[in-house]
C-alpha cells in the first residue's frame, strides 16, 4: 500500500531526501553525493536506499536543470515572434545601467539571436481593440522561415498588448503548431499576461529556451524513476514553493526557474508558526551558495522582480530569496592586491574540499571548520564519508603561507570573510527593506548553516536562532510539507477616478477558475484563495501589494481598497496622499490545494542534566575552548545547553558559541539566545 511522501533536494553538492511515513507519521532524512552530469543517476542513488520503493505515494522534487540551462547558456534556439516594428525589443532592453562609470560595460546577451526575431503583420491598439488585422500570409512566411533553419529548436511569441487581448497571439499559436508540429511554442498571454513589453518578452523567450532542455530531460527522468520501481507521479518543486506535475512542467517550464531553495523558506512558514515566532530570516547554506529569504506574521515573501542577469528579467510569482556564492565548498584565493578572498568560486561536489581525498586542493570553508575542530572527522556524514584533517590543513597553509598566517589563523580569516558576506545577505533582506533584526529568529539550516549560526546572530545583530529538525535536508523536508499551488495575474490598468468594478470582478471569476482548474484538485481537497491588487499613487512607479477578501467589487468594496492603499502607504514610506488618483496595475490571485502535513513528534521530556558524548579543542573568536560535543539524537525536549558547545548529527553540526545558550524545543528543534538574555 503506497504510504510514502519523499522529499528530493538536488544540490550543487549533495542531493537531499526526506520520506514521510503516513502510517507511523515518522520523518527520515538522508543524503548523498550530487552527479552533476548527470542529476538522475543521484536522485536514483538515493532513493534506492528505499526498503520498499513502490509504497511510494507521492515524489516531489527541487531541480536545479532550468536554472543551470540559463545560467549557463544552454539551452535551446529560439525564434521570437512579434508584432511588425518590434522585434529589437529584446535589445533595446532598459536604460539602466548595471556600472555607471564603466564605459566599457555592455547589456546582457538576451537569450534569443537577433536574426531569429521575426515579424508578423498586426497590430492592437492599449484597449485590445484591432488597429490592423493578423495576416495569415505573414504567419506562414515566419513559418517557412523557421522550417527553412534546421537550428531552430522553440518558439516564442509576444504580440503587442495580448495581455489585454489575446486572439491575435492565440491565432499565430495554432497556426505555427499546425505548419510546425515538432517545435515547442510559449505564449506570451499564457507565461506572462502583464504589461510592459520587455519583461513579457524576456520571460517567455526564457520559457521556450528551456523547453527542449526540460522536457528531454523529464521525459527520462520520469522513465528511468519508473525503471526503478517508482509507480508515483512525480511532482516538480515551483519557483513559488508550490508543486506542479511533469505535464504542466513541459508546458510552462520557467515556472521552476527558481525551484530548489523554496523548500527550506516552506518548512520554515510552518515551524515558525509551531514556535510562536511571528518574524523568522532564513539562512540556508549549503556547499555551493547561501540563500536568504523571509516569513513575517506567517507570509512568505513573494516577488516577481528577478532577473537571471543583471537587464534579463524573469517575471513570473517566485519566492523572494536573496543568493550569494557563499557556501560550505567556497574556495578561499588571494587576490591582485595580495588580499584574501573567500568565493564565489566553489569547489562543488566534484572534486571537493580538499578534506574530501577527490582531488582537491584549495582550500575552503568546510577545510577551514574542519581545522577549527568545528567538524569531526570521524562523524562526517554520520561517519559514512572520510574526510582528512591533514588535507584541510595543507590546503590552508598553501594560502595562509604567503600571507603570513598560520593554517589555523587563515581559517579564521576565511570564516570570518564568509560570514561577513552572509550578514550582507541577511541585510538585504532585512534591514534593506525596513526590517529590524532585532525583531527576527534566524533559522540556519542547510548542511553548512549550523556552523555560523551563532557568529552570524552576534555579528547581524539577531537575538534568536533556530537550528531545525533535519537542517541539513531541510529544503527537501519543505518539499514534503509544501502544498500544490497556482499563482495567476493580469494587468488591469484602471484608476481610482474610472473604476470599472464589473470588469475587475469578472477578470478576478477567470482568474480563480482558472487557477483552480489548473490544480486538478480531487473532489473533497480543500482549495484556499488569496487575492491581491498592486496599487500605487497616479505617476508612481512601484506599488503595493493589498490583499482582499471580497469577490464583486461593490462600492464599499472598492472605498476600503483605497483607505487599505492609503495606510499600508503611510506605514511604509511615512505618508499617505489621500485625496491623489490611484492606479490599478494588477490583479492577482492565488489557489492552494491543502495537503496532509507530517506532524513533528514531541521528543521525551528532560530527566536530567544533558550529558556529552566527549568533548574536543575547538577554536573560536576569543580563541581555543575545551568544548564539550553532544549527539542530537540523545537530547530531550526542554534540556539547555550553554556555549561553548557543539551538538552533531548526521547532516550538520550546530556549533553554539560562548556568548550563546540553547534550548530543545519539544519537537527536537534547537532555539538559541544569548546567555543574558532573560
Amino acid at each position: 500500500m503506497s504510504r510514502y511522501v519523499i522529499g528530493v533536494d538536488v544540490g550543487g553538492t549533495f542531493t537531499d531526501f526526506v520520506a514521510y511515513d503516513r502510517d507511523s507519521r515518522a520523518l527520515r532524512a538522508w543524503k548523498n553525493l550530487s552527479t552533476p552530469d548527470d542529476p538522475t543517476r543521484g536522485i536514483l542513488a538515493g532513493l534506492a536506499r528505499l526498503h520498499d520503493p513502490g509504497a511510494v505515494d507521492t515524489l516531489r522534487l527541487g531541480t536545479t536543470v532550468a536554472t543551470n540551462a540559463i545560467l549557463e547558456r544552454k539551452g535551446a534556439r529560439v525564434a521570437y515572434v512579434t508584432t511588425r516594428g518590434f522585434r529589437d525589443i529584446p535589445y533595446l532592453q532598459r536604460g539602466h545601467r548595471q556600472f555607471h562609470y564603466d564605459s566599457q560595460w555592455q547589456r546582457a546577451r538576451p537569450l534569443v539571436q537577433r536574426r531569429d526575431c521575426l515579424e508578423v503583420d498586426e497590430r492592437l491598439l492599449a484597449d485590445g481593440s484591432v488597429l490592423a488585422p493578423l495576416s495569415a500570409d505573414s504567419v506562414a512566411a515566419v513559418a517557412a522561415r523557421i522550417a527553412a533553419d534546421d537550428g531552430i529548436e522553440a518558439v516564442a511569441i509576444n504580440l503587442l498588448f495580448s495581455y489585454v487581448e489575446a486572439a491575435h497571439e492565440r491565432a499565430v499559436r495554432d497556426q505555427l503548431q499546425a505548419l510546425l508540429p515538432a517545435l515547442p511554442v510559449s505564449v506570451a498571454s499564457d507565461v506572462l499576461p502583464k504589461w510592459k513589453e520587455y519583461e513579457r518578452a524576456s520571460t517567455t523567450i526564457a520559457d521556450a529556451y528551456i523547453k527542449p532542455v526540460l522536457q528531454r530531460y523529464l521525459a527520462a527522468m520520469e522513465e528511468r524513476i519508473a525503471a526503478a520501481g517508482i509507480a508515483a507521479p512525480v511532482a516538480l518543486i515551483k519557483s513559488n514553493g508550490g508543486e506542479m506535475r511533469v505535464p504542466a512542467a513541459r508546458l510552462q517550464p520557467v515556472q521552476l526557474a527558481l525551484s530548489g531553495p523554496t523548500g527550506g523558506v516552506v518548512a520554515t512558514q510552518a515551524i515558525a508558526r509551531e514556535l510562536g515566532l511571528p518574524r523568522a530570516v532564513t539562512l540556508d547554506m549549503g556547499g555551493t551558495s547561501t540563500d536568504c529569504s523571509t516569513v513575517i506574521d506567517g507570509e512568505i515573501s513573494f516577488t516577481t522582480n528577478f532577473e537571471i542577469e543583471f537587464g534579463l528579467p524573469i517575471q513570473i510569482p517566485m519566492i523572494d530569496i536573496r543568493t550569494i556564492g557563499a557556501g560550505g565548498g567556497s574556495i578561499a584565493w588571494i587576490d591582485k592586491g595580495g588580499m584574501l578572498r573567500v568565493g564565489p568560486q566553489s569547489a562543488g561536489a566534484q572534486p571537493g574540499p580538499a578534506c574530501y581525498g577527490f582531488g582537491g586542493t584549495a582550500p575552503t570553508v568546510t577545510d577551514a571548520n574542519l581545522l577549527l575542530g568545528r567538524i569531526d572527522p570521524a562523524n562526517f556524514l554520520g561517519g559514512e564519508m572520510a574526510v582528512s584533517r591533514a588535507a584541510a590543513e595543507a590546503a590552508l597553509t598553501s594560502v595562509g603561507a604567503p600571507l603570513g598566517m598560520s593554517a589555523e589563523t587563515v581559517a579564521l580569516a576565511i570564516l570570518r570573510i564568509v560570514n561577513n558576506g552572509m550578514v550582507g545577505a541577511l541585510r538585504t533582506v532585512l534591514i534593506e527593506r525596513g526590517h529590524d533584526p532585532r525583531e527576527f529568529a534566524l533559522f540556519a539550516f542547510g548542511g553548512a548553516g549550523p556552523l555560523h549560526i551563532s557568529d552570524l546572530m552576534q555579528e547581524a545583530g539577531i537575538p534568536c536562532g533556530v537550528v531545525p529538525v533535519h537542517p541539513g535536508q531541510f529544503s527537501a523536508l519543505g518539499f514534503v510539507l509544501t502544498d500544490a499551488r497556482v499563482d495567476l495575474e493580469r494587468t488591469i490598468q484602471m484608476t481610482s477616478a474610472r473604476f470599472d468594478a464589473a470588469r475587475a470582478a469578472s477578470l478576478l471569476r477567470e482568474l480563480v477558475a482558472s487557477a483552480s482548474a489548473g490544480l486538478a484538485a480531487p473532489p473533497g481537497s480543500v482549495l484556499e484563495v488569496r487575492k491581491t491588487i498592486d496599487l500605487r499613487y497616479l505617476g508612481q512607479n512601484y506599488e503595493l501589494e493589498i490583499g482582499f477578501e471580497f469577490d464583486d467589487f461593490t462600492a464599499a468594496d472598492v472605498a476600503g481598497l483605497w483607505a487599505s492603499f492609503h495606510a499600508q502607504h503611510a506605514a511604509r514610506f511615512g505618508f499617505a496622499i489621500e485625496a491623489e488618483v490611484i492606479e490599478a496595475i494588477t490583479l492577482r490571485c492565488t489557489v492552494t490545494r491543502v495537503a496532509d502535513k507530517p506532524a513533528f513528534a514531541s521528543l521525551p521530556p528532560a530527566a536530567g542534566a544533558p550529558q556529552p558524548k566527549g568533548r574536543r579543542a575547538v577554536v573560536f573568536a576569543q580563541g581555543s575552548h575545551d568544548t564539550p560535543v553532544y549527539d542530537r539524537a540523545t537530547l530531550r525536549a526542554g534540556e539547555v545547553l550553554t556555549g561553548p558547545a557543539l551538538v552533531e548529527e548526521p547532516a550538520s553540526v550546530t556549533v553554539l558559541g560562548p556568548e550563546h545558550q540553547l534550548r530543545v524545543a519539544d519537537a527536537g528543534h534547537l532555539v538559541i539566545t544569548h546567555r543574558d538574555a532573560a
